[in-house]
């Protein structure tokens, strides 16, 4: 049973579709999917789509390339629904949030202010937190050791060995996936060779980032076999060890996936 730890469900992408996207992945055995919000006016979009289907949850945030377009009080929307939605074992997580310092043009000042709002918010109510740190692992682990958030996922991960390793320190997993199966892409595909079982969840981040049997097209969760057994292939392993790792690994950092009904 495989656990999509990324996938934009709710995007429009898949508005045309939908259903059929999520009946095609549940067919092919991903029994949980992660949905995070990018914006406030993502939230009820994400919780309603959670709670249209078991085996989805939601997570909760501001997305680094949405900050210059959110207002000063989208702060206060967010923390008023995390306190709205605490009690719903679909709510998993503090996300997608984070740093983009490969976007030109985004105001990084701005960025760094929502991020640093936003894991207080982790802290305050002890909720991990899912990582976009494009180009910006050092400044995120910088303000992952002053607030210290109870761990989660960084995602897309794609920094060097040394920087992998200190998200591990501070109880994060790294995500993997489609960048993951394009031969030209070594480092990703070294890190996911060389580090620890423990520290790999699978994601898809659908509609971004196809596989490369794709050829740019639409990325969907139901790609997610395929892409394990990429990383299979790469770690020497059985598709069923790293099923069985990674969905280990992502009960482990977003504990709140334990509470949520399973796709059948």
């Amino acid at each position: 049973m495989l656990v999509d730890t990324h996938c934009h469900l709710d995007a429009a992408e898949f508005d045309v579709d939908r259903e059929a996207v999520i009946d095609a992945a549940v067919a092919v055995g991903v029994r949980t999917i992660v949905v995070p919000a990018v914006e406030v006016a993502s939230f009820g979009a994400v919780r309603a789509l959670a709670r249209s289907r078991p085996g989805i949850a939601y997570a909760l945030g501001i997305h680094p390339m949405y900050v210059d377009a959110a207002r000063d009080g989208d702060l206060v929307a967010l923390r008023r629904e995390i306190e709205a939605s605490i009690g719903d074992p679909r709510f998993v997580a503090i996300g997608e949030i984070g740093l983009d310092h490969f976007v030109p043009g985004l105001d990084r000042d701005r960025q760094l202010q929502f991020f640093e709002a936003q894991l207080e918010l982790a802290s305050e109510f002890s909720l991990p937190v899912i990582l976009h740190l494009r180009r910006a692992q050092d400044a995120i682990l910088k303000q992952l050791r002053r607030y210290r958030p109870p761990g989660g996922i960084a995602h897309s991960f794609n920094g060097s060995e040394q920087q992998a390793r200190q998200f591990l320190a501070l109880g994060f997993a790294l995500g993997f996936g489609g960048a993951m199966t394009f031969s030209r892409a070594l480092q990703i595909r070294r890190l996911a060779t060389d580090l620890p079982a423990e520290a790999i969840v699978l994601e898809t981040d659908a509609p971004d980032i196809p596989p490369a049997w794709l050829g740019g097209g639409r990325n969907a969760p139901a790609e997610l076999p395929r892409i394990a057994a990429e990383l299979a292939a790469l770690r020497g392993e059985t598709v069923e060890a790293v099923a069985a790792s990674t969905r280990a690994n992502a009960l482990r950092l977003l504990p709140r996936l334990a509470g949520i009904p399973m796709s059948a």
